[in-house]
């Protein structure tokens, strides 16, 4: 069929044209909106200009065809082939290209905002500057694209492949990007806030100074990656695998990377303000200094020797743990799981439900903290439920009160500063308990659980260095047979005996709560 032929019968009404041959054809500037064309053969053709919205290309062959500047909103491009087509500001906008093939397209600044790219392959193709919000490109071939400048913003990009590919500049916030396969890809500048990366593969991938703020790379590849002047404040990075990463200078501030594997990696200049430092693997990683100002402005810098860069980045979470002697059977189990929820009404540092491990033989309650400061308060507030309660809070302000010792004075001002903060947070869990003892004192004199309650505990802090603190040791512990043979009166009658745990040295609390150190982030704890 000759355009002109085609032309003619549009005009007299006539829209379905399916399966003809219209290579090599001429219908530029055309105004077709709505015509049938599935399973047509236009490759070649000039489409340049060309009014096809909402067209049905469902199936067609438009390799090599000129495109430019045309109107393809809304179309039917399912299946269809457009290899080194002309798209070149195209408007693609919600346009169905779903499984297409598009391999050396050019696209430049065209318009595919909203459309959908499901299982499409785009290897080669340039869609430099081009729009694409909330475009669906979920399992598409991006293989060397180049989409430097593009929009993306919510995009979906899930199990998308992106080998090789040129995302530099390309704004990506609030995309999906999940399972994507972007080995070696080039995002340096790009923008990725709040972008979902979840087990991406970004092996050896070029983000040096994008932002990815916000977004979620837990479980996503990195190594080898090049992070250098990142942004990643904020990000999750949770067993994220960063082995060999360059961290040069990226911006970490508020990251949640527990579990994440730091290897080899280089995070010289890094800015760490407010960062944990838990679980993390640091084998071999490269670090002269890091930025712990609030800002990330320089004004806190901490400098390290090579042996001191692993045991900075390799710390534990801080935790109490209650040993009690005995089976938690499931009614103590009820009673406990309803105290613990009462307490957490007064004190709202206990935000986390605590580890319940039960043996053979006792009970171990673990409780996991955010920082080193909140292990004496927190070990005071938990203790309420159990009858050893009152000696092991005498021990704990003991062990507290030794930290106002003449030792102090060997302290620079940031250690003195870490040690109020301490005791102010301590003296803040006193008045809670006080107030905990007067709003809640039946639910700490009942029967249920009264066997569990009465049994003798043992209680150890363990700080983020994995140095532990013994502050109770009931003397019946561990001697059930004994217990057992000893009415209930007597162990009340022998609490006294716990009051006598001889308390460490002061240099030993000082080496507890980490001031002794002349690397200790003060401010930061």
């Amino acid at each position: 069929m000759e355009a002109e032929e085609l032309l003619r019968k549009y005009t007299t009404g006539v829209r379905r044209f399916i399966g003809v041959n219209l290579s090599e054809a001429n219908l530029s500037q055309a105004n077709i909106p709505r015509v049938n064309l599935r399973n047509a053969c236009l490759s070649v053709a000039n489409l340049s200009g060309a009014n096809l919205a909402r067209a049905n290309l469902k199936g067609a062959k438009l390799n090599v065809a000129k495109l430019s500047s045309s109107n393809l909103r809304g179309a039917n491009l399912r299946d269809a082939d457009l290899n080194v087509a002309n798209l070149i500001r195209a408007d693609l906008s919600g346009a169905d290209l779903c499984r297409a093939s598009l391999i050396r397209t050019e696209m430049l600044r065209a318009d595919l905002s909203d459309a959908d790219l499901r299982g499409a392959n785009l290897s080669g193709a340039m869609l430099k500057e081009a729009k694409l919000p909330h475009a669906n490109f979920q399992g598409a071939n991006l293989s060397e694209v180049d989409l430097s400048y593009a929009q993306m913003r919510g995009a979906n990009l899930e199990q998308a492949t992106f080998r090789r590919t040129n995302l530099r500049w390309a704004d990506l916030s609030g995309a999906s990007l999940r399972n994507a396969e972007l080995r070696q890809v080039k995002l340096s500048g790009a923008k990725l806030i709040e972008a979902d990366l979840r087990g991406a593969n970004l092996r050896w991938a070029d983000l040096s100074g994008a932002n990815l703020s916000g977004a979620d790379l837990s479980g996503a590849k990195l190594s080898g990656a090049n992070l250098s002047g990142a942004d990643l404040s904020g990000a999750n990075l949770l067993d994220t695998s960063l082995v060999y990463a360059d961290l040069t200078r990226a911006n970490l501030m508020g990251v949640d990377w527990m579990g994440a594997d730091l290897s080899g990696s280089t995070l010289t200049g890094a800015k760490l303000h407010g960062v944990s430092r838990f679980g993390l693997k640091s084998e071999g990683a490269v670090c002269d200094w890091v930025d712990l100002s609030a800002n990330g402005d320089g004004t806190h810098i901490q400098r390290f020797s090579p042996e001191e860069v692993t045991e900075f980045f390799n710390e534990s979470l801080p935790t109490v743990r209650i040993l009690v002697d005995t089976v938690l059977d499931p009614a103590s189990h009820v009673a406990l799981a309803d105290i613990y929820y009462r307490i957490a009404r007064h004190y709202s540092t206990l935000k986390r439900s605590p580890n319940i491990e039960v043996s053979d033989r006792r009970t171990v309650i673990t409780f996991r903290l955010d920082n080193d400061t909140q292990l004496f308060p927190m070990a005071y507030m938990v203790v309420l439920p159990f009858r050893d309660a009152k000696v092991t809070q005498a021990n704990i302000k003991n062990l507290v009160q030794l930290l106002q010792t003449k030792e102090r004075e060997s302290l620079d001002a940031g250690q003195l500063r870490y040690i109020e903060r301490l005791r102010g947070a301590f003296n803040q869990a006193i008045e809670r308990a006080n107030a905990i003892g007067s709003a809640e004192a039946q639910w700490f004199d009942r029967d249920i659980g009264r066997d569990f309650f009465n049994t003798p505990t043992h209680i150890i802090l363990s700080n983020s260095k994995s140095q532990t603190l013994e502050v109770q040791h009931h003397p019946k512990f561990g001697k059930q047979r004994l217990q057992a043979a000893e009415s209930d009166n007597s162990m009340g009658s022998n609490l006294s005996e716990a009051c006598t745990h001889t308390l460490p040295p002061p240099f030993v609390i000082f080496d507890f709560v980490k001031i002794s150190s002349p690397a200790l982030d003060a401010d930061r704890l």
